[in-house]
């Protein structure tokens, strides 16, 4: 079964790792040089048992986009990604593993990734895939 696994984040945090944070402590290059590796040891692990399907991490909110429709249909782009959200997917493995047990130990290592003293901690997202080929919801 496929599952997605997500990690979240805030822009703050994406401030932090670039060293722009002004509430919160930033990241030294060892801890950036640690959190790199944890993940991409997830990722090669992963890779190496066969149950890799994809997996990035993703820029910081301040660059994605809003896209919406006008009355006319017209497409209204602004800049986000989402006004009232707290957080925001920061990365993600797409995974094909025997059951969702072994999902929750995939997010459960990414949890563990190491961090600056004082970094928010935010849980990480396990969420079945529909392999069905439908559309129904």
């Amino acid at each position: 079964m496929k599952y997605l696994v997500m990690v979240l984040g805030k822009q703050s945090d994406y401030d932090a790792i670039s060293g722009k944070s002004q509430d919160g402590p930033s990241w030294t290059q060892s801890e950036l040089k640690a959190m790199f590796e944890h993940m991409g040891a997830i990722s090669d692990d992963l890779a190496e048992a066969g149950e890799l399907v994809d997996a990035q991490g993703l820029t910081e909110p301040a660059q994605a986009r809003l896209v919406t429709a006008s009355k006319d249909g017209r497409p209204v782009v602004t800049d986000g990604p989402y006004g009232e959200s707290k957080e925001v997917l920061a990365g993600y493995w797409v995974i094909d593993v025997e059951n969702v047990d072994r999902a929750t130990e995939v997010a459960a290592r990414a949890y563990a990734c190491p961090q600056p003293e004082g970094v928010p901690r935010y849980p990480v997202v396990v969420h079945p895939l529909d392999e069905s080929g439908g559309t129904e919801m």
